[in-house]
């Protein structure tokens, strides 16, 4: 009967040489994939995602180093090569490039992420040997326990532990994320049960594989769950034609039908328990996957829902591949250029991703870069998914491969709708099964085709190399300490201004106290990191609220250097800077919403009310004046009309702005007609006649249940004349 590390297989740990250091490589690799997706923050001061690309760097690194440690008795280390390791190497190059003439910071995350999961993938093909690949296997299915306990505690007991923006999200902050980090890692759980050979252990096994599907369907993602229709049918063809490999072959029938049972039952019943958090009361896991499975053939979605939403992102990014075939807009500067592309009437404030791998990859790195890599990537894929299916059955590395390419088939369908690669658990997940898909083929007739090959390090280079790894190991300590510290100053500034949001205006003194900490902490916060918009847009808000306009302003201006084509940033920047007094800066972020947005009514509204609050009233009402002699009306025209006409005793004004409003919008007609009659009350003696017209004509717009409430609402002196 098989061990339950199955790929130690007959004759495999005899032919092949376990490489020095592989046992404790694998070990530390195993480790990190239970951890990146079980553990995260409880508080909300660092990123989820943050935390676990931490976890994904110090795994990596420690992992290299164990490996280094491990060559110092060989004479002259050899270093493995596959052709596969050269696509993080070609994206890292064009990303370092990008730092160059595309957004510097974002070129450079996008340049790190690609150096960490290059390294990863190096490392497993240098250290992966056959009789440790199930330590992997292992890791990834704990991890994906651990996240998948979090994920139903939050859905059946409303568990708060981990700050959550879409639960139930285990500790990846957003459902979705944890849904296509659990498909991908799914094959790998069905792996370890066919190979659990203790017969105490296989109904356990059943029952947590069962568990982790439960979770994945509690989630409801979408993408997810046609992923896990996809891989189902392969997955269990895998089981099905490597039986004679897999310890489930070597069950009894009792034994298997037991396993059937449990997992079927453990299905059944942990999906029909209901939910306690308030997002999906009373639904349960099966109910809620199947609602949401056949969402997706009403129309509504793709009309109003989350679909079009992306449709529309992907539409501008195809704009922008057409309008950069080449470079690309450069590496991690999607978000940047998007508004750009989107369409000058767009008031959607861009995301941070495409939900889109291949499009997002093809608009950052161009036509030669990007669409390169996924070609290659796609031609190996198939390369590789064909040579497993025609190896010999007996093949040791076949099972692991048919489950690698059933892991990135689901990670493929997930990418159409979302942005796995950029997520720590899932990019770690990709190309540790890339590695392993090329570790195997070293020992496949695929050796030569796809440029394996072998580098010896001399005596003379091995300090070089550790000096190398030294420098790399300080830069990535460094790069994480800092990315840490910048979430934690900033957003513990936005909890400071929270505070002082809750206490207003019971405690005054408390709430400037803490007013002034978050502010302090926010300017240390950009100090360090000046390019944190998905968190700093947040206080920005927040100090308008307090009605800090200088400290309003200086979050703002730092995201418009940052991100300068997002018409909102620039259209808040405006109305702070008016609050500011300040009438040259408010003209300035005026013509930058006027170059993304140069014909909009929103455009116009933010010019005229520029120039009214700075002193240039005469400006405003002779443009009022023209725009409504061209016929352009729009609400906020009116409403500005309406109160510089009252403020300035122009009753003219004030009148026509009115009188357009309820011609435009006969809803608004009764208060429309109600606020000019005032505006005559206001006027004083010669205008009471208009004054009891307009009143009139309120009165006439007024619906019959409304009527009443209208009547006293007018001045005593006009209520008996209506």
């Amino acid at each position: 009967m098989p061990n339950s590390s199955p790929f130690a297989l007959r004759s495999s740990s005899q032919t092949h040489a376990d490489p020095s250091g592989s046992r404790a490589v694998s070990w530390v690799l195993a480790v990190m994939l239970a951890l990146v997706p079980t553990v995260g923050m409880p508080t909300e001061l660092v990123l989820q995602d943050t935390l676990k690309s931490a976890i994904v760097s110090i795994g990596t690194l420690a992992g290299v180093w164990v490996w280094w440690w491990s060559q110092r008795k060989q004479a002259c280390p050899t270093i493995q090569w596959h052709g596969i390791l050269l696509l993080p190497l070609a994206l890292l190059l064009h990303a370092l490039g990008s730092m160059v003439w595309s957004h510097t910071y974002l070129a450079g995350v996008e340049a790190a992420r690609w150096a960490m999961l290059g390294l990863l993938m190096w490392l497993v093909v240098q250290a992966a040997h056959p009789s440790h690949w199930m330590r992997l296997v292992w890791g990834i299915h704990w991890g994906a326990v651990g996240a998948s306990v979090w994920t139903v505690a939050q859905f059946w007991g409303n568990l708060e532990w981990f700050p959550q923006a879409a639960a139930p999200a285990s500790t990846f902050a957003n459902r979705n994320f944890f849904a296509e980090y659990a498909v991908c890692a799914l094959p790998f759980s069905v792996l370890a049960l066919a190979q659990t050979s203790k017969p105490t252990w296989r109904q356990p096994m059943a029952l947590l594989v069962a568990f982790n599907g439960v979770a994945l369907m509690a989630t409801g993602t979408r993408s997810a769950l046609l992923a896990l229709l996809c891989i189902t049918p392969p997955l269990m063809l895998v089981l099905w034609r490597y039986r004679s490999q897999l310890a489930w072959g070597q069950w009894s029938k009792r034994s298997l039908a037991a396993v059937l049972i449990v997992g079927m039952m453990g299905v059944l019943t942990l999906g029909s328990l209901r939910s306690l958090h308030p997002e999906s009361l009373g639904q349960t896991a099966l109910s809620r996957s199947w609602l949401r499975a056949a969402s997706m053939a009403e129309k509504t979605v793709y009309a109003e829902g989350s679909f079009s939403y992306r449709s529309m992102m992907w539409k501008g990014t195809a704009r922008m591949l057409m309008g950069k075939p080449w470079l690309g807009v450069g590496a991690g500067a999607w978000e940047v250029y998007i508004p750009l592309y989107q369409g000058p009437s767009a008031d959607e404030e861009p995301d941070y991703y495409a939900h889109n791998e291949y499009l997002q990859l093809l608009a950052e790195y161009g036509l030669p870069i990007g669409g390169g890599v996924l070609a290659v990537l796609l031609a190996y894929l198939l390369l590789a998914a064909r040579s497993t299916w025609r190896l010999p059955l007996s093949t040791p590395d076949a099972p692991l491969r048919a489950i690698v390419l059933t892991s990135l088939l689901a990670l493929s369908v997930v990418s159409l709708a979302g942005f796995p690669w950029r997520l720590a658990s899932t990019g770690a997940l990709f190309t540790l099964s890339l590695a392993l898909l090329a570790s195997t083929d070293s020992r496949l007739f695929l050796r030569d085709a796809l440029g394996y090959g072998k580098t010896v390090i001399g005596k003379g280079h091995r300090l070089y190399v550790t000096g190398l790894l030294l420098a790399g190991s300080a830069l990535a300590a460094l790069t994480t300490v800092q990315a840490i510290r910048a979430e934690m100053l900033i957003v513990g500034g936005i909890h400071a201004l929270n505070k002082a949001q809750q206490i207003l205006p019971a405690d005054a003194s408390a709430a400037r106290a803490a007013q002034a900490r978050g502010v302090e902490l926010l300017k240390e916060g950009l100090a360090v990191n000046a390019h944190y918009r998905k968190v700093i847009s947040i206080a920005s808000e927040q100090l308008a609220s307090l009605k800090d306009w200088e400290h309003a302003a200086m979050v703002l201006q730092s995201i418009a250097d940052s991100r300068p084509h997002i018409a909102n940033v620039w259209s808040n920047l405006v109305l702070t800077r008016i609050e500011q007094g300040q009438a040259e800066p408010a003209m300035a972020a005026w013509r930058e919403l006027k170059r993304l947005q140069p014909d909009t009514p929103r455009t116009r509204a933010m010019e005229l009310l520029v120039l009214s609050r700075t002193g240039q009233e005469a400006q405003a009402i002779a443009k009022l004046h023209a725009y409504f002699d061209q016929g352009v009306v729009e609400y906020d025209m009116t409403l500005l009309a309406y109160t510089l006409g009252l403020r300035l005793h122009q009753w003219d004004l004030a009148e026509r702005g009115l009188r357009l409003q309820a011609q435009a919008w006969p809803g608004n007609a009764a208060d429309s007609y109600f606020r000019l009659g005032n505006v005559y009350v206001e006027a004083g003696k010669g205008f009471e006649d208009r004054a009891l017209a307009a009143f009139r004509l309120g009165w006439k717009a007024v619906p019959a249940g409304e009527k009443a409430l209208y009547q006293r609402l007018v001045p005593a002196h006009y209520r008996e004349q209506l």
